[in-house]
């Protein structure tokens, strides 16, 4: 995929946070690796809110903090350390996404993390990387630990924080993201009850997770939730490609 195409796929995953409410004002952040020697990719502009980010004003930048154009405004310090850590460590992950979405930060405060209550958080059953709280992620050292944390996983929730996926487009970290996030909401739901949580076994978690993570069924998954996301976008408003 061209720079391009990448461009106007991470523009559209931003006006997508505006969208579906998983805006942080301006400091929520997604990045897509671009096809160059040296690592480097595209991140939003500081101080935009997602749904003022199109595909002209992100910034490229490269793993040391090298913004590619001399003259391009300045993306968040914080955000650099979360993308530019898994960039440089997991060649898989094209995308990497991180929300602060409300039902994400709250289980992220859990002790007991995400529960698998429901065939949607079944798909991240043993799948999910936690990383422990360290404070606003500024110092390039907690890129080690932060990669360590994700191990191979495609998911994560930063503890006391948020959410994070990676994919390799960006239509596959969103479709984890969107899947992440509503598990997430259906946890909260549930234990608005009051009542006993059901779990199921072992068994039925790992069968679920295998039958939902199969490459065709995923792949066509994705391909068919992006496809009407960027329609969405388009009826919505378009600019986003500009």
């Amino acid at each position: 995929m061209n720079e391009q195409m990448l461009r106007t796929d991470l523009a559209a995953a931003y006006r997508l946070l505006e969208v579906n409410g998983w805006s942080d004002q301006v400091f929520t952040h997604i990045s897509v690796r671009l096809p160059t020697d040296e690592p480097a990719f595209l991140i939003n502009q500081y101080g935009l809110r997602p749904g003022e980010v199109c595909a002209s004003n992100l910034v490229a930048i490269d793993v040391n903090g090298r913004k590619l154009d001399d003259n391009a405004p300045e993306v968040n310090p914080a955000g650099f350390t979360v993308h530019s850590a898994v960039h440089m460590s997991r060649h898989d992950a094209v995308c990497v996404m991180h929300t602060h979405t409300m039902a994400g930060m709250a289980v992220a405060a859990m002790e007991e993390g995400l529960l698998p209550l429901n065939q949607t958080n079944m798909m991240f059953y043993d799948r999910v990387a936690y990383y422990d709280y360290e404070g606003v992620p500024l110092d390039l050292e907690v890129r080690q630990r932060i990669v360590a944390a994700l191990g191979d996983k495609h998911s994560a929730i930063l503890r006391n924080h948020g959410l994070l996926t990676v994919g390799r487009s960006v239509a596959e970290a969103y479709f984890r993201m969107y899947y992440l996030d509503q598990a997430c909401r259906i946890q909260l739901e549930a234990m608005k009850t009051g009542r006993p949580l059901t779990v199921p076994d072992h068994d039925a978690c790992e069968f679920t997770a295998r039958q939902l993570e199969n490459e065709r069924y995923h792949l066509e998954s994705v391909d068919l939730v992006w496809k009407a996301e960027l329609r969405r976008l388009d009826r919505l408003d378009a600019t986003f490609r500009a």
